[in-house]
């Protein structure tokens, strides 16, 4: 079965949302793999972002609002329907949840801790996303 990807000039803009946010693009699973052992002992977000409406209206502003309370030491993203092998490389490593974009998924010391996914973003106020981020990651800060 063929796979297609999304045109880049259709998600660039969702791209440069979190691009502007500090958040590192990661397009193959190498990159992905780097990102998380770069993390060391410390926090980091791996995010999957999506054409969707609820990345749009409710994920990136929702991260978006959190940054200023509490930032990680490391924000990675996967283009799910563009980054397709780097996005199957992420869902290994979210395992044992479910494939979902949008979704967050908060590392402590390299070792998924929260994932927040699909069903937790989609209707849920941008402010609401916001209080879910900054309490995985207040969670997942080494003490």
């Amino acid at each position: 079965m063929e796979q297609h990807r999304y045109p880049e000039m259709m998600i660039a803009p969702m791209r440069a949302d979190l691009a502007r946010l500090g958040v590192e693009e990661l397009r193959t699973p190498e990159e992905v793999d780097a990102f998380v052992a770069g993390a060391g002992e410390g926090t980091a977000l791996l995010i999957v972002n999506s054409i969707c409406g609820c990345a749009a209206g409710s994920m990136r502003p929702g991260l978006e609002g959190a940054l200023p309370r509490v930032r990680p030491d490391r924000m990675g993203s996967v283009f799910a329907g563009a980054d397709l092998d780097a996005t199957a490389r992420a869902r290994e490593l979210f395992e044992p949840y479910p494939p979902s974009s949008p979704c967050i998924a908060v590392f402590s010391g390299g070792e998924l801790v929260t994932m927040i996914e699909r069903s937790h973003l989609k209707g849920t106020p941008p402010e609401q996303v916001t209080e879910l981020v900054v309490q995985a990651l207040e969670a997942a800060a080494p003490a």
